[in-house]
């Protein structure tokens, strides 16, 4: 008869999920005695970083991600960043350790007291089996509740003693064999609906999320905008975890800004508004006016029916966003409308001492390589970049949609384990950067080739713009002198790089870090405030 440990991993082989990331103690160990050899452990030093390193590698696998904390302390740290997971949609096993079953109701040191109700809300389940004998169907559970839309975090809580508990063989095998297929697509009279709206449509726009690309259907998408000739916006950064549209594109307008009437101002003049793969919207910070410009209807694509739901105004098609692309496209006629006129080429910005970060994104993307990553936490300067590189390739993207500081250095370490062939950039606030700066460790440990480009502006530069929006004076902790993160990772072992001399010396530092074998990390001073272009 199996053990429950070995059952469990087999399960996960047959899922495909070889890859735990996790930071162990010693409710964990028994799970993790005679670890297979064809399983890769991946350590961090602490367990918001590790789930960071998860949600970015199931995000760019599209597989859905194991991640191993230690009982109630360690998901008590993790929270956080399993709340960025959620607003990701990264598919998470989370799994934690437990004290024996024995001393659970005598609450023994490290006993998790309520163990299935620590992680919530920020999970689509949570769980402790009730015997050794069903830790296998529990642990099936959460990957298929994992993976089914709209994706996001699971939980299952272990008892330590329950992992060498023997197991029905025959049950366990069935177990692991099974599959769930979680994908549907939209009614077709509503996507015949749809089709006949946009054709009678005099001035129609796109809005691009994140779920298209998380969907595969960003060629699909494209299809479209082109059949129709529509006009393409981003859905409004804060929320976008992900890029839907090639912003290179000649259809592509531009990004929606985070609120509400601005959002609306933005869109004047349209009589329907096309939604895809998004919320509607993801508003941050609050500037009322009204949620659609005069005489504009809405019209949603969404496999989450709680975003359709809980939108105030519009129609909503809750589907699978690729299924539902593919059939829109085959349905609707091709347009004559005349097309917009593209977007104006990024500029540099005027040169100065320290750069600014426009200047600095623009250097890097003449350095940025045709098949490379950003993932991105650089708050005070994500419009600057997002209008510098003009990404235009599938899965090149990752931002935190929650809006929780320590995903992106975390997350940059996942993606580039996940896509080894391709390099990954992170660019970073100096502030954003110590939130997870112990990821750094992992990064050296692994020998993990990211190149983290920090951008040192000594301030809380978007906090100071937030405050300014709401009328806030005398704040706080809102300067950060004297972080030196090129010393910080050297102290990791990054190969650490600051930047002093300008733009050429900046060429220089790029080009022979995203070349590299091993993280590299570079600093550069910035000029400080928002910057938008």
């Amino acid at each position: 008869m199996p053990t429950a440990r070995e059952a469990s991993f087999e399960l996960f082989r047959e899922h495909g999920m070889t890859t735990i990331f996790g930071n162990p103690g010693s409710t964990e160990l028994p799970m993790l005695a005679e670890f297979p050899e064809d399983f890769r452990y991946v350590l961090g030093l602490q367990e918001a970083p590790v789930v960071g390193m998860a949600d970015g590698f199931a995000q760019a696998s599209g597989n859905v991600t194991h991640v191993n904390l230690h009982t109630a302390p360690g998901v008590g740290n993790a929270m956080g960043a399993i709340f960025n997971a959620q607003a990701n949609k990264s598919p998470l096993l989370v799994t934690a350790g437990q004290q024996v079953r024995p001393q659970i109701t005598l609450q023994a040191n490290l006993t998790n007291r309520d163990a299935a109700r620590v992680p919530q809300p920020f999970v689509k389940w949570s769980f402790e089996a009730p015997c050794a004998a069903d830790v296998p169907l529990a642990l099936a559970k959460g990957i298929h509740m994992a993976s089914a839309p709209p994706k996001g975090p699971a939980f299952v809580s272990v008892p330590m003693d329950d992992w060498n508990s023997e197991v029905d063989a025959a049950g366990a095998k069935q177990v692991a064999a099974r599959r769930v297929e979680s994908r549907a697509g939209a009614d077709p009279e509503a996507v015949a609906a749809l089709a006949r709206r946009l054709e009678r449509a005099e001035s129609p726009v796109m809005v691009a999320g994140p779920e298209i690309d998380a969907s595969g259907a960003w060629d699909d998408a494209v299809a479209l905008a082109e059949r129709q000739r529509l006009p393409v916006f981003a859905s409004p950064a804060p929320g976008g975890g992900r890029l839907g549209f090639p912003e290179g594109h000649p259809l592509f307008q531009g990004i929606l800004p985070p609120a509400i009437g601005p959002v609306a101002e933005t869109l004047k003049g349209r009589d329907l508004i096309l939604v895809l793969g998004s919320s509607v919207f993801p508003y941050y910070p609050y500037i009322p006016g009204p949620f659609l410009p005069d005489g504009a209807e809405l019209a949603q694509v969404t496999s989450d029916p709680d975003e359709a739901a809980r939108a105030p105004m519009g129609d909503a098609i809750v589907a699978d966003v690729r299924l539902t692309l593919r059939a829109l496209v085959a349905e609707v006629a091709e347009a004559e409308r005349a097309e917009p006129a593209p977007l104006p080429g990024p500029a540099p910005g005027e040169e100065s001492d320290p750069m600014t970060p426009t200047l600095v994104h623009h250097t890097l993307a003449q350095e940025f390589p045709e098949d490379g990553i950003v993932v991105l936490e650089s708050p005070s300067s994500t419009l600057a970049l997002r209008n510098q590189l003009r990404i235009s390739r599938p899965g090149s993207y990752y931002f935190a949609a929650g809006g929780g500081l320590g995903f992106g250095l975390a997350a940059a370490i996942g993606v580039q384990l996940a896509q080894p062939d391709r390099p990954v950039v992170c660019v970073l606030g100096e502030g954003s950067a110590q939130y997870a700066i112990s990821g750094l460790w992992t990064a050296v440990a692994y020998e993990v080739p990211v190149t983290f480009l920090v951008l040192r502006n000594s301030e809380y530069a978007i906090l100071k713009w937030f405050a300014d929006v709401e009328g806030v004076k005398g704040a706080p902790g809102l300067d950060l002198p004297a972080v030196d993160t090129a010393e910080i990772a050297a102290g990791y072992g990054v190969a650490s790089t600051r930047v002093a001399g300008g733009r050429s010396e900046l060429h220089e530092a790029l080009a022979g870090a995203v070349a590299s074998t091993r993280p590299e990390l570079i600093e550069v001073p910035v000029a400080p405030g928002m910057h938008l272009v």
